[in-house]
């Protein structure tokens, strides 16, 4: 039997694995919310060089944040002290901002998500810093169109398998790996909400996607195999074989006819090069 329910839109909080549907008026503030979380990672492009630290970018973006009349989610959730995550190298997902500098050759995931009137807009990206080898920079573009293609699979009478399996297809091709332990999930006025998003599967599978559903999509692909695994802190979660990993994040809603971004970039920044 499938585990997901599908509802209208509702300011109940339901924590039962029911998708929620949303109408116009939810699509309007994902769009602010997901505007804000892509202006913030545009202003952060010349700002990740050598030498700066994750802890000012932090900074930064909590201030832009507050300057633009929104607050970071990130801050306070489940005892998090910062205001985006800052994920290094063999850093998958969930790295904590502190003094560590970031250094020539180095490859950077930014992951934001603005809290605007209610809503959250939640996107990541990878930057590259300085002069990045060769195998680094195509780990980074496999993963965006892994991203792309992710996407392109979001419509509605498809189902959430699919997205999974055209992920999976894509980065397998490369030899890269697919992480299996993180993956994306419902968004909207809540943080993480139904369903979870899995970047591998079977296609064909899992519920059908209807219009006025939204989750993100947000594949962690690694360089080298896929397992992972988290650190002391409770936080952050790193390849077990030490390899890159990347990822992109974007938050989407599922439309009449196919997936509105919310979190794409004004200025084109948001996919590399940049």
């Amino acid at each position: 039997m499938n585990r997901y329910q599908i509802v209208a839109d509702s300011d109940t909080v339901l924590r039962d694995g029911t998708i929620k549907l949303h109408g116009p008026e939810a699509f309007a503030a994902m769009r602010r919310a997901g505007r804000l979380a892509a202006e913030t990672l545009d202003m952060l492009v010349p700002l990740v060089r050598p030498g700066v630290t994750t802890r000012a970018l932090d900074d930064a973006v909590r201030d832009f944040t507050l300057d633009h009349g929104a607050l970071p989610a990130t801050l306070g959730y489940r005892g998090y002290a910062h205001s985006c995550c800052i994920s290094i190298n063999h850093v998958v997902c969930h790295g904590i901002p502190s003094e560590r500098a970031l250094k020539d050759g180095d490859i950077v995931n930014i992951d934001v998500t603005p809290l605007l009137d209610g809503w959250h807009g939640d996107s990541s990206r990878m930057f590259c810093v300085g002069e990045v080898p060769l195998k680094a920079r195509r780990l980074v573009e496999v993963t965006y169109e892994c991203l792309m293609i992710g996407i392109a699979a979001a419509k509605p009478g498809a189902r959430l398998g699919d997205i999974g399996a055209a992920i999976q297809r894509h980065a397998e091709a490369h030899r890269f790996g697919v992480v299996r332990e993180f993956c994306g999930h419902g968004v909207g006025r809540l943080f993480h909400d139904a369903p979870e998003v899995v970047h591998a599967g079977v296609a064909g599978t899992g519920p059908a996607l209807k219009p006025g559903m939204f989750f993100t999509i947000e594949p962690m692909i690694n360089l080298g195999k896929a397992p992972v695994k988290m650190l002391d802190d409770g936080w952050t979660a790193v390849t077990r074989d030490r390899s890159l990993s990347a990822q992109f994040e974007h938050s989407v809603g599922i439309t009449e006819t196919g997936c509105e971004i919310f979190t794409a970039s004004p200025t084109g920044r948001d996919k590399p090069p940049y």
